[in-house]
C-alpha cells in the first residue's frame, strides 16, 4: 500500500480465497510457526462455501477491491447465556495497511454482527508477545486470565478417539 487507504469490509468471497490463504501463511510467519500452517486454497474455498459453512469470513479491502486484510471466524455458543457469540479464529492485516483502521473495522464488523443477532459474546485468543495487546485494551477487550486454554491433538487426540472405540461410544457420525 503506497497511498491512504479508506479500507472497505465486507463478506469474503470465493475470488478472495487465495489473498486470504497467503495471509493465513504470512500470519503464520509472524507468530513463528511457518512449518505448522497447512492451509490451502481449497481447503478454506470448502471451508468457508460449503452448503452449511461453519467457518465465515470477512476482508479488508482497497480501493481496487484487492483483499489486505481478514478475519476468520465461527459461532460458538455459552450454556450459561443460553445464546451464540462469535469465536475470532484470526485476524491479520498485512504490515504496510496496518494504521488505516483496517483492524478496528474487521472488529466492528464482527460486533455489529454480535448486535444485530443478539449475541452476546466476541472472543478471540492472542499470542502473549503479540503488540495488539495494545490495540484490543484501546477497545475495550478484556483479557481473561482466569480461564486458560487447553488443546488436545496429535498422539494424544488420537489415542483418546481410540478410547471411544474400544468402549464402545458412538459419535453419531
Amino acid at each position: 500500500m503506497t497511498s491512504p487507504v479508506i479500507p472497505t469490509i465486507r463478506p469474503a468471497r470465493p475470488e478472495d480465497v487465495p489473498a486470504v490463504v497467503a495471509m493465513v501463511h504470512e500470519l503464520a510467519e509472524y507468530e513463528r510457526a511457518p512449518e505448522q500452517c497447512h492451509l490451502t486454497t481449497e481447503q478454506l474455498t470448502s471451508a468457508l462455501f460449503a452448503a452449511a459453512p461453519a467457518l465465515f469470513g470477512h476482508v479488508a479491502v482497497d480501493e481496487h477491491d484487492e483483499p489486505f486484510g481478514f478475519a476468520l471466524w465461527f459461532l460458538n455458543f455459552s450454556t450459561w447465556a443460553g445464546v451464540h457469540g462469535i469465536h475470532l479464529e484470526d485476524l491479520y492485516v498485512r504490515p504496510a495497511a496496518r494504521g488505516t483502521g483496517a483492524g478496528r473495522l474487521l472488529l466492528a464488523a464482527l460486533a455489529d454482527i454480535c448486535v444485530r443477532r443478539g449475541y452476546q459474546r466476541l472472543e478471540w485468543w492472542m499470542i502473549d508477545w503479540n503488540p495488539a495487546a495494545g490495540f484490543y485494551a484501546s477497545i475495550g477487550a478484556e483479557q481473561m486470565s482466569e480461564w486458560l486454554p487447553y488443546r488436545l491433538s496429535g498422539d494424544a487426540l488420537r489415542e483418546l478417539a481410540d478410547h471411544a472405540t474400544t468402549a464402545g461410544t458412538r459419535t453419531g457420525d
